[in-house]
């Protein structure tokens, strides 16, 4: 274990910041979209299957991986495959992978930034009205809420591990829960509100087919931030007295539990104002539902509230998908940060500013591809139509690479750092791990099913994106 590294102060700071960088804008609005439109209750089970049996040995194998290595992810598959170069390219991924995600993730935080703002400044009714938000998108204030969001991003990473990511997890989290705790217990007095709960609630399995199981299964994989580094990396950060298998439980059950409650305020409050709606109307785009829809809603409020009050309320609900937004945005840059910082051995500050020049000029690029920039919003061609620069960075970073960097990690810690290493890693700080049924489970699943499935995702992915069909036939 290095010295000099950082580390978490508590079990308790790892679990917030972990399941901060799990906890994103797709468990807010998107999981409860897709569990209603996709048989309720039965979507909300496969769910919890698909979380507790494939994404949750995934998740302690990216944890032990990191702390054994105590490096960033292109570090750590270097020092446990022993320089060997094939697995240095799936460290590369691991690394690349969140640094392109920034670019696109950065400007969708930007974009609840200025709705928060413009919210709190009273104009909600412009929020609301037909048309705003492709305006928005393309006017110039979009780069001034730019500067105020990389300036928090790197506040809070400039303090480190302890003074900057735990610091603010152990108060972005708490307050994120309170707020959304806050907001269901206000929309579930609202009228037809119950509406709401049972579409959301009641399982009807009669929905369920290939492309509802695949869907839930890669919402699940995404959630916990699988694939990204970002585990590896946090991991690394943890002392050997720690315990990832329970850790591991934990962030997976706190950010379930984040979506499952988002959809007890979100169905019932379109239920409550649209009695009549239909779930299969509703967008599966969480940029959508929260930039399009959800502000007409809330504007409706007015007709129980009055303005102000409706205005608070939406207040309330962006500053709570920007502190789901923040904490996730914290973890992805740092990803790349402490590979500068391992790597090149250059200190954090100078590492945040080599990734503010870099990662900021692809997200202007980004930012201008919505129409701003002609060639940049024509960027390219694939599956059948043209496709915008921030198109590309999302289809290839997001939904392409993180099966696969999933894929090569289960091959890697089951065949090349072997499963011997990964349980003794893993029986640290947790007593009675080896020879348990969990042990058993967890290597018995890394090195068959599991990458199986990842492998089949992967390339129907490819298939279906890149030239529009797909393997699966869904």
């Amino acid at each position: 274990m290095s010295a000099n590294r950082e580390h978490f102060s508590s079990r308790l700071g790892f679990i917030l910041a972990a399941a901060g960088s799990a906890v994103g804008i797709g468990n807010l609005v998107g999981f409860p979209v897709s569990a209603t439109k996709n048989g309720g209750g039965a979507f909300l089970i496969v769910y919890a299957l698909f979380v507790a049996f494939i994404c949750l040995p995934v998740m302690m194998a990216e944890m032990a991986l990191g702390r054994k290595a105590q490096k960033d992810p292109y570090g750590a598959y270097k020092t446990l495959s022993n320089s060997d170069k094939k697995w240095s390219i799936a460290g590369f991924l691991a690394v690349l992978t969140p640094f392109m995600i920034v670019v696109f993730y950065m400007v969708i935080t930007v974009w609840i930034f200025g709705f928060l703002a413009q919210a709190v400044t009273g104009n909600l009714d412009l929020l609301a009205s037909a048309g705003y938000f492709g305006v928005f998108i393309n006017d110039k204030s979009v780069f001034i809420y730019m500067i105020v969001v990389a300036a928090i991003v790197n506040l809070i990473l400039v303090g480190g591990v302890k003074e900057g990511i735990e610091k603010a997890a152990k108060f972005l989290m708490p307050a994120l829960f309170i707020m959304l705790v806050a907001l269901v217990a206000y929309v579930l007095t609202l009228d037809n509100a119950m509406a709401g709960v049972r579409y959301y609630l009641v399982p009807d399995f009669s929905k369920m087919n290939a492309s509802v199981l695949n869907g839930a299964l890669s919402q699940a994989f995404f959630s916990l931030s699988l694939g990204m580094g970002i585990l590896i990396t946090y991991a690394s950060y943890l002392s050997n007295k720690d315990d990832i298998v329970g850790s591991s439980k934990m962030v997976a059950i706190m950010d379930s539990l984040v979506a499952f409650i988002a959809g007890l305020m979100v169905l019932p409050a379109i239920f409550s104002f649209n009695p009549n709606t239909d779930p299969k109307e509703l967008s599966d785009s969480s940029v959508s539902m929260i930039f399009d829809y959800l502000p007409k809603l809330l504007l409706a409020l007015q007709d129980d509230i009055g303005y102000v009050g409706a205005s608070i309320v939406a207040s309330l609900f962006f500053l709570l998908v920007f502190f789901a937004a923040i904490t996730s945005l914290v973890s992805i840059v740092e990803v790349p940060t402490a590979a500068l910082m391992d790597e090149k051995c250059i200190s954090r500050k100078k590492a945040l500013i080599v990734l503010a020049l870099t990662t900021g000029l692809l997200t202007i690029l980004s930012t201008m591809s919505f129409g701003m920039i002609d060639w940049l919003t024509s960027f390219i061609n694939y599956g059948g139509g043209s496709k915008s620069f921030f198109d590309l960075v999302y289809d290839v970073f997001y939904d392409t690479i993180l099966p696969l960097n999933g894929l090569l990690l289960c091959l890697f810690v089951t065949y090349r750092w072997k499963k011997s290493g990964l349980s003794e890693e893993l029986a640290q700080g947790s007593e009675g791990y080896l020879g348990s049924a969990m042990e058993k489970y967890v290597n018995f699943s890394l090195s068959t099913f599991i990458p199986l499935i990842l492998a089949v995702i992967f390339i129907n992915t490819v298939t279906t994106k890149y030239f529009a069909f797909s393997i699966l036939g869904i």
